[in-house]
């Protein structure tokens, strides 16, 4: 157990020697996964999808229930 200790510290230790050179944005940013666009198109599809159907449900209900 107490090799993977110190591997941790040694990977944690050159993480912050290297800190002050990377942006801050590339200690968490990384590229984009390939498939980020279809995801994307797919999220805001499914979102259009929704929203038409409650608005169709919405005037179904409207006119026959109340």
């Amino acid at each position: 157990m107490s090799s993977i200790d110190t591997t941790d510290l040694r990977v944690e230790e050159e993480v912050v020697e290297q800190a002050p050179e990377l942006h801050p944005d590339e200690l968490y940013a990384s590229k984009a996964e390939p498939w980020a666009d279809w995801e994307s198109r797919l999220v805001l599809y499914s979102i259009g999808i929704g929203i038409a159907g409650l608005v169709v449900l919405g005037t179904l209900i409207n006119i026959f229930l109340l």
